[in-house]
Formats: structure tokens, C-alpha cells, sequence
């Protein structure tokens, strides 16, 4: 099953087992539970401290159970066969369930192993989503340290009749005990803030008790880490505050316009990111949403963040790295069908619509990248455009025009997506040249119009925004409030591209250490005084 250069990366990990583990699969027929079959014989062959039995009796098949020896009531299982992006969550597991211990943080351990309740989980997954690991991971950990919480993962691909049947049209998609829990992406901080009444608290607590930052980056994609990087740097103590780090990242797959980078893919960038971080000695706080912002009184004083769980966090400089989001269509249908057919993100959840009717509504380079790809999964694309014209790069409309199963409509302005029996079965768009109205029976709607700056907690702040609501921001990445700078999409810089970002985040970063180096701390002008 594993080709050798995985075994031999997989024996490396194997190495760190403290105590034996057991995996337990229930296999039926399939050509799926044959390679399950393989794939354990292939784990338990590469380790003393690894048996594989084949004698499960779970209705799903093919599922295994990887368990601690020592402890049989703490355990997780994969249903279907974790590999493509799940494979790392695969060697995770093997890991803590003999006894590696998590790079986690220890609150956060205590957390899960102090929860009170029967927690049975199910997540479905997708092969393909990047998203998709990061729940994955999480479940697992909160499974393997509380023998109360269970967790079953489940690859959609290998289930589609239950698939169907649950109506999961988007991943990640999380249950908990029987009932819908979360659609999208989570980490551990997340789930157990949804679990734990009393999360929230202690995280603001913690956050609180921080003492005050030289620089506190908001936002911890591109732009804000290279922010975080050049003022720590420069030896001032500096925080990066956000609620999902890596921002953008998180949903961009291929990337090959980044000078000195043949090829990379958003979340192992935002990886190599939080390494970069770490190795900086920033301090990192993740799940930190900022609600507010407050400016200091005077010149040299102390700013205040307040974030969503009660928290609060005090720099003299602040460099608003906030990003953007996925535009919504606001039409009738959009917010009903949300994950029911209407999606944001093709690479996540393209292949539960295999074989299926969908459309992709934008023009852009977004909208043309996504129709290509889903072309190559799902039987039929139709692209709508508001404008006359594509908006898209000549190469790849090119690209998109030799498809054969590609339909473009241009001047065409979406007015509703309708639905029946709680899924997507078509939308209507308006012919701006003729008025006339059309309806297309489709399956999905993968909505890709461009992005909104996440600003809009700073209306009162007296930050300066420009009518799109981006931080209106000069040639340093100033903003008309003294110590306090911006960076990256939430801006008003031109570009919205990677390379883009991180160069407004350096930018902004060396005119943040300008400021301090030249303000004195109000404190200071006070005593002197």
C-alpha cells in the first residue's frame, strides 16, 4: 500500500512510540477495505510496538481503531483511508496513541481531560481538503486524552450513500452526538470554547495578564508575520493576536508566483509561517478576535485591543494586519443554502459534487481557477459573470475556454439561488443586456467575487477607512493615528496578492520600530514632568 519512501518516513516517527498500540479494523469486500487492509500490515509492520487485528465488528467498513494497548477506552477511528492531506493526521494519531507526547499547548491538554459529558463525535472529511486536518488533529488529541470523548473520522468518498444521506455538501463537517456541530474549519481552542463554558474565560484571563507589547500585530496571516519577524528583529517585544492564523492561506492551494518558490500550497506555507514565528520568539495567541481598539490618550501612550472572549491586550505600537474574507452575493438563497450546496471553497469541498451540475459565479482569476478545477471533477460548469468580459489572466481563459464541459455566461447577474428539500437545486440570473431572466438546475453554487477587508470592528475606533472599508494607509503603512500602522488586504494597497502582503507587513513592521525609536513612552514624558 505505502510506496518505500513512505515507509521509510513513517518508520522514522515510529521510532518515538513509548508503549504499544493496537489497531483494530472492520473490513468488508471493497476495493477500499483490501487497501486498508494494507495499509495497516504495512504500520504494524514497520514497528515491535504495533499489532494489526482484522476482526472489528463497527457497521462502518472499511474503519480501524487505533487505540493504546494499556488503555482501551481511549481511542479514535478512521473510517475510509486517511491519506492525501490526512496522512500526517494518520501518523499523529499512531504517535499519541502510544504515547509521543502532543506539541499542544499544556492548558489546553487540561482542558480536554477536565471535561465533563459524553462527547461521540463524527467528522467527514475529504481526501483533497486542506481545511480538513486541522479538525481532524484536534479530534483525535481530544479522543486519545479524555476517555469520554469519542471520535470517529470519516472519509466522505468511502461513504457517499451516508454522505447523502446526512446532507453533507461541505467539509470540514462536524457532528456531535448525532446532531449537526460545525461546518468549517476548527482548532482545538475553538471546539473546546464551544464545549467548555468556561473556556472563554480563562483564555481572556490568560490573554489579560500579558504584559504590554512594543508591537502588537492584529492578524496573523502574510502580512502580519512579516510584521511580527522585522520588529522582533529588531528586539522589540512583539505579539501577533488572531483569530485564524495564516489568514487567506488556509483556503489557497497552488501557489507559484512566489519569487525564490517554484511551488507551495497555502497551508504548508502557513506552516513554514508559524515555524518562522516560533523560531522569532513572538509571542503567538491564537483564537484572539479583536472587537475593538482603542487608541492611546496621547503620543507614546499604551493602545488597547479588546477581543471577543472578555480579554484585552496593550502595545504602544499596532500594526492591523486584519485581512479579508470571501464576498458574499447577498441574494435570496445564499445564506439558506450555506453548506447545503452553496460553497466558498472548490479545492475543500469539489469532490462531494462529483459527477454533479454546478455553477462558479465570478470572473476573476478566483472564479476561472475554480471553474478549471472543478471541471476536472464534477460534470458540468457553468461560470457567471456580472461584467460583459472575463476578468481572468488570457492563460487561463484559454484554459477554461478548451473545456468541454464549461458553459460562460457573461452580463449575467445572479438574483437568487434557489433550493429544495434543504439543497441547492438551481439559481436564477438576470440577462443585463436584455433583462430577460434564466433559470440553470444545478447542484452547487461555489460563490468566488472577491474579497471584504475585516474591518468592520473598527468603525469607532477613529481609524481612518476608505469607503470599501479598507485601513486607508500611506506610502509607510501609516495610518492618521500616531502608532498605529496596517498592512496587507484589509488595506488600501493596491495588490491583494501574497508576495504583496508580506511586503506591506515589512514595510509597516520598519515604520513601527521609526515610531519607537523616536517616541518616548507617555509614562516617561509623565515622570519627567
Amino acid at each position: 500500500m505505502l510506496e518505500q519512501a513512505m515507509k521509510d518516513q513513517l518508520s522514522t516517527y515510529l521510532a518515538n512510540l513509548r508503549e504499544p498500540i493496537e489497531l483494530v479494523a472492520t473490513l468488508g469486500d471493497c476495493e477500499t477495505s483490501q487497501k486498508t487492509r494494507a495499509l495497516l500490515e504495512d504500520i504494524a509492520a514497520l514497528h515491535d510496538m504495533v499489532t494489526a487485528r482484522f476482526d472489528g465488528t463497527e457497521g462502518r467498513k472499511p474503519s480501524f481503531v487505533i487505540r493504546r494497548a494499556s488503555d482501551a477506552e481511549k481511542w479514535v477511528r478512521f473510517a475510509g483511508l486517511p491519506m492525501g492531506h490526512e496522512f500526517t493526521s494518520l501518523v499523529l494519531a499512531l504517535l499519541w496513541a502510544g504515547g509521543h507526547p502532543p506539541k499542544v499547548d499544556a492548558d489546553l491538554i487540561e482542558q480536554v481531560r477536565a471535561l465533563e459529558g459524553d462527547f461521540e463525535f463524527e467528522m467527514y472529511f475529504s481526501l483533497s481538503c486542506h481545511n480538513c486536518p486541522d479538525v481532524v488533529q484536534a479530534l483525535t488529541l481530544m479522543a486519545l486524552e479524555n476517555p469520554r470523548i469519542n471520535a470517529t473520522l470519516i472519509e466522505g468518498g468511502a461513504f457517499k450513500e451516508e454522505v447523502e444521506e446526512r446532507g453533507v455538501l461541505a467539509v470540514p463537517a462536524t457532528f456531535l452526538n448525532g446532531e449537526s456541530f460545525y461546518n468549517g474549519k476548527m482548532e482545538l481552542a475553538e471546539i473546546l470554547s464551544k464545549l467548555d463554558s468556561g473556556a472563554d474565560a480563562k483564555a481572556a484571563e490568560k490573554l489579560s495578564a500579558q504584559e504590554s507589547f512594543e508591537v502588537l500585530v492584529v492578524g496573523g496571516g502574510p502580512a502580519g508575520v512579516a510584521t511580527g519577524i522585522y520588529t522582533a528583529r529588531k528586539g522589540f517585544r512583539t505579539g501577533i493576536a488572531t483569530e485564524r492564523f495564516g489568514g487567506q492561506l488556509n483556503d489557497t492551494l497552488g501557489i507559484e508566483n512566489l519569487p525564490g518558490t517554484l511551488y507551495t500550497e497555502g497551508p504548508k506555507l502557513a506552516g513554514e509561517l508559524e515555524r518562522q514565528v516560533a523560531e522569532n520568539d513572538i509571542e503567538l495567541m491564537k483564537n484572539a478576535r479583536g472587537v475593538a481598539l482603542k487608541p492611546a490618550a496621547q503620543k507614546g501612550g499604551l493602545h488597547t485591543l479588546e477581543l471577543a472572549n472578555g480579554g484585552s491586550l496593550k502595545a504602544r505600537s499596532i500594526v492591523l494586519a486584519t485581512g479579508a474574507r470571501w464576498r458574499n452575493l447577498g441574494v435570496p438563497g445564499e445564506a439558506e443554502y450555506r453548506n447545503k450546496g452553496v460553497a466558498y471553497c472548490p479545492h475543500c469541498d469539489g469532490p462531494l459534487f462529483k459527477g454533479k451540475r454546478i455553477a462558479v459565479i465570478g470572473g476573476g482569476n478566483s472564479g476561472v481557477e475554480a471553474a478549471i478545477d472543478l471541471a476536472k471533477i464534477v460534470g458540468h460548469v457553468s461560470l457567471i459573470e456580472f461584467d460583459a468580459k472575463l476578468r481572468a489572466d488570457a492563460v487561463l481563459q484559454a484554459k477554461l475556454q478548451s473545456l468541454g464541459n464549461v458553459d460562460i455566461l457573461t452580463s449575467a447577474q445572479t438574483t437568487e439561488i434557489t433550493g429544495a428539500g434543504g439543497k441547492v437545486n438551481g439559481l436564477i440570473y438576470k440577462n443585463r443586456e436584455t433583462g430577460e431572466e434564466h433559470r440553470v438546475e444545478l447542484e452547487g453554487v461555489f460563490v468566488q467575487i472577491g474579497l471584504v477587508p475585516n474591518t468592520e470592528w473598527l468603525a469607532d475606533s477613529g481609524v481612518e477607512l476608505s469607503k470599501y472599508g479598507e485601513v486607508v494607509v500611506d506610502s509607510r503603512g501609516a495610518t492618521n493615528l500616531p502608532g498605529i500602522f496596517a498592512a496587507g488586504d484589509g488595506t488600501t494597497a493596491p495588490y491583494k496578492q501574497i508576495v504583496a502582503a508580506m511586503g506591506d507587513g515589512a514595510n509597516a513592521g520598519l515604520t513601527a520600530f521609526d515610531y519607537l525609536i523616536r517616541t518616548e513612552p507617555a509614562e516617561d514624558i509623565a515622570q519627567a514632568a
